[in-house]
């Protein structure tokens, strides 16, 4: 994949081929981009369930026409009668990543898009909800293909996820896991979707659909009651936002680690690098994102318990001067730190208006907490699973305490007129992904495809991988793989196209009303386009 896809009435991308395709339909229908991103949303759950689901948290960033830039951050906080002592009860010293007590933390996702429906209404007339959820729902009951990195991930994990009976019989029938291109129904799920249509969204929190979530996590040990169902909201913080290469570049702010996607633009812009993809390019921005996370991991969490603002330490100048001193052209700052796992979905859409979304949803480790419901056919996540036990520590667990995040959905606003949505899934990789193709196509002119495309890095770990070194596609120039190296860098080559490296995708809107996008050769995915 190297041409960059085009068009001039509408555009979307996501990781999943059939996703993209219902998002298209919306916007054929005169939907807008935040009915065409729920649509896509929706089908991501059915068709790519180890990747994101109805059970776990979104953060959505839009730009409307009138400049307007708004953060939906629709993520749920830790169960509100539990505590860490619970945990010590029952013999752990740190939160399961998996079962009952990993599944400590309100799903936000669906309240994310009632949100955003809500937002699309004030706009135009909303589309009907069986026109939104459509393709959900006949995927769920009719089946669709698994993909290759569905069926890989059940067979690597499956000694972690069997062991959950309701889990084993939805995906491992009679015992067999299922294989690449088998057809997988869920018809609980379609129920659910079909539920939701007829008693509104909110009935995932008040409703039927919440009361048969409540049992069914009951009984699988989820320290989750009704009140986290009832007290539970969608937050609009100001989005975080850093001025690089020509354009206003926003990101979503704790508990996310979006503060660290913009800390590494800036602190790249402020190192003269003349040249894409060579040495000086790639070091530069592993050494900024060593920095950027520095803070991420010193700082960041549910705002109410940090202690130094984010878009404070974006803004000030004289601390990026210093970090960019300290930066040294030649060699390596000595890693590793404390990193970050998880995998999820992103998606972006623009329509005819200039609506514009960038829109990451997630049940954080593949497949989540493992934990099946099956009266309605959702895994839920394991977010809360980053909490640590720890009193008084970072991220420490706290009942109505949001966990730490890894999503951060992009978007950015250049002085020419366009306006860019893109994003990644990837865990630690987020941030670095985001830098790569922001960079090659801000910065130094890539095609925006090509940008994508091109070979990606990654220093630390993802993928249950505890590896702290930095992972380099083989298709680097051998070149620049050799002089990182001698920097003192740990470099570990990795395959050409590896999903280590993320499913990213990006869609542009030029002043023109020309559309340009692009998905990621390493997914499932595509532009849709008209």
């Amino acid at each position: 994949m190297l041409h960059s896809f085009q068009s001039t009435r509408g555009m979307v991308t996501s990781p999943h081929h059939l996703a993209s395709q219902s998002g298209l339909a919306i916007l054929k229908k005169g939907g807008t981009a935040l009915e065409a991103v729920t649509a896509m949303a929706a089908t991501l759950c059915a068709v790519y369930p180890h990747m994101t689901g109805m059970g776990g948290d979104a953060f959505w960033l839009v730009s409307y026409p009138d400049g307007r830039t708004e953060v939906l951050e629709a993520c749920g906080a830790a169960a509100l009668q539990s505590s860490a002592q619970d945990y010590a009860a029952a013999g752990h010293t740190s939160v399961p990543w998996r079962g009952g007590m990993a599944a400590n933390t309100m799903a936000g996702t669906v309240s994310g898009w009632q949100a955003a429906l809500g937002r699309s209404a004030a706009l135009q007339p909303a589309l009907p909800l069986d026109a939104v959820l459509e393709d959900a729902i006949w995927y769920a009951r009719n089946g669709y293909a698994l993909t290759a990195s569905e069926a890989c991930l059940l067979a690597e994990k499956r000694a972690e996820l069997l062991g959950n009976a309701a889990f084993a019989a939805a995906y491992a029938p009679q015992g067999r896991l299922p294989q690449a291109g088998d057809i997988r129904k869920n018809p609980a799920l379609a129920e659910t979707l079909q539920s939701l249509v007829r008693h509104g969204l909110g009935s995932f929190y008040t409703g039927d659909v919440g009361r048969r979530l409540l049992a069914d996590l009951t009984h699988a040990g989820s320290p989750l009651r009704a009140q986290d169902f009832t007290h539970h909201t969608v937050a609009t913080p100001a989005p975080l936002h850093a001025r690089v290469a020509g354009a206003q570049v926003y990101n979503t702010p704790p508990p996310t680690q979006g503060v660290a996607s913009l800390a590494i633009l800036k602190l790249f812009g402020k190192l003269n690098v003349r040249e894409v993809d060579g040495f000086a390019y790639v070091h530069a921005l592993v050494e900024a994102t060593k920095h950027a996370f520095l803070f991420r991991n010193a700082h960041v969490g549910d705002p109410r318990w940090m202690s130094e603002d984010a878009q404070g330490f974006l803004d000030d100048t004289a601390r990026f001067n210093a970090m960019a001193a300290c930066i040294d052209p030649h060699h390596a700052m000595p890693w590793p730190a404390p990193e970050q796992m998880g995998d999820t979905t992103w998606m972006g859409a623009v329509d005819t208006r200039g609506v514009a979304v960038s829109m990451i949803q997630s049940l954080y480790f593949e497949f989540g907490s493992g934990v099946f419901l099956p009266q309605t056919g959702l895994l839920w996540q394991n977010r809360g699973a980053s909490f640590v036990l720890e009193e008084g520590g970072w991220n420490a667990f706290a009942p109505g305490r949001k966990p730490f995040h890894t999503l951060n959905p992009a978007l950015a606003r250049f002085d020419d007129g366009r306006v860019m949505v893109y994003g990644t899934m990837g865990g630690e990789g987020q941030p670095q992904t985001q830098a790569a193709l922001f960079t090659r196509y801000a910065m130094f002119g890539v095609p925006l495809q090509q940008a994508i495309t091109a070979p990606r890095w990654l220093l630390g770990r993802t993928w249950g991988s505890h590896s702290h070194s930095l992972k380099m596609e083989s298709r680097f120039d051998a070149g620049v793989i050799t002089r990182l190296e001698q920097a003192g860098h740990a470099v570990e080559r990795v395959a050409p196209f590896t999903s280590m490296m993320g499913h990213a995708g990006a869609v542009v809107r030029h002043a023109s009303g020309l559309f340009e996008g692009a998905a990621d050769p390493r997914s499932d995915g595509c532009v849709g386009a008209y």
